[in-house]
């Protein structure tokens, strides 16, 4: 099964109402079949980010660096999930490569925290 358009825009619109699990409901019947699709994996890892599915996040972030690895949101993506995790250690490295990137000031913000 592929997501449609309209139901990719259809998560994307729940995931920016804050109502990530209606999202996640919709895309993961999907996201097998989309598994090399950064859009839909990105929106995925939005989802179970903000409904504080940690490991979720962590593997599907995970996999868009696989298939993207330029991907500056997804680096900075993954450093705050294991920041959100309790494992600061481990998030620093893509906090850090994330504010590289790009100079985005909430970029930079994240990896002040762990310059050494």
């Amino acid at each position: 099964m592929t997501l449609t358009l309209e139901n990719y825009r259809w998560a994307e619109e729940l995931v920016e109402r804050r109502d990530p699990l209606a999202a996640l409901k919709v895309l993961e019947p999907v996201l097998d079949d989309e598994h090399d699709n950064v859009a839909v994996q990105l929106l995925a890892a939005r989802a179970y980010f903000v409904s504080a599915q940690l490991r979720n996040a962590e593997e599907t972030l995970r996999r868009v660096l696989d298939l993207d690895p330029c991907d500056a949101w997804a680096t900075h993506a993954l450093g705050r999930t294991l920041e959100r995790a309790g494992r600061g250690t481990e998030a620093a490295p893509y906090l850090r490569l994330a504010a590289a990137m790009n100079p985005e000031p909430e970029y930079a913000e994240a990896a002040a925290k762990y310059a050494n």
